[in-house]
C-alpha cells in the first residue's frame, strides 16, 4: 500500500479536497470522513484507470511492469 497526501479544507458546510500526487484527484463530501472515503475512491479509480491505459499503450510487444520510487 502506497500513500498520497491530501489537502483538504472545510468550505461552509462542505468538506473538499485534492490529491497532490495525482492531477485530477478531487472530490468533496459532507463531513471530513465522506471526503476521505470520496478521495479514496476516486484514487483507486484513476490508478486504475492509468494502469489499464498504461497496460494498453505497451500492448502488442513484451513489456514488464517495475516498481519505481521516489524521494518525497
Amino acid at each position: 500500500m502506497q500513500g498520497y497526501t491530501a489537502v483538504v479544507q472545510q468550505r461552509g458546510s462542505w468538506w473538499i479536497g485534492w490529491v497532490e500526487e495525482i492531477p485530477g484527484v478531487n472530490s468533496q463530501g459532507e463531513s471530513r470522513e465522506e471526503l476521505l472515503s470520496n478521495l479514496r475512491s476516486a484514487l483507486e479509480e484513476a490508478l486504475e484507470m492509468n494502469r489499464i491505459d498504461a497496460i494498453a499503450a505497451a500492448e502488442g510487444e513484451p513489456y514488464e511492469e517495475v516498481r519505481v520510487s521516489v524521494a518525497a
